[in-house]
């Protein structure tokens, strides 16, 4: 039963572009009010999809390299990565329904 593990500038590139089965990275700040609410949906994502998902969280304000290279302007947002590529954004604090919908989009293609 894992949570989202955390990601850095130095780790993602391993983590999520190299790994083997898609991604779903949460982009958040400490700070956030959103994010902290979407946190435990999250959380939830990471043990469901357990060995057919990996969860990743990074940390906008101590990963600026990260976010600036995939555009991130607003928090939280959601990427689904997939063969190292973007294949999917979500963006604000959305119910798990949403999340699972779009992760399943991508696992069943």
């Amino acid at each position: 039963m894992s949570d989202a593990a955390p990601v850095t500038d130095v780790t993602f590139e391993q983590e999520v572009i190299h790994s083997p089965i898609p991604v779903l990275v949460d982009f958040w700040a400490p700070w956030c009010g959103p994010c902290r609410m979407v946190a435990p949906v999250v959380d939830e994502v990471a043990k469901e999809f357990e060995g057919r998902v990996k969860v990743v969280k990074l940390n906008t304000d101590d990963n600026p390299k990260i976010a600036n290279e995939y555009g991130i302007r607003s928090i939280p947002t959601l990427m689904i990565f997939k063969g190292g590529q973007k294949v999917d954004v979500v963006m604000g604090a959305v119910p798990k329904t949403t999340l699972v919908k779009a992760l399943q989009q991508h696992l069943s293609a």
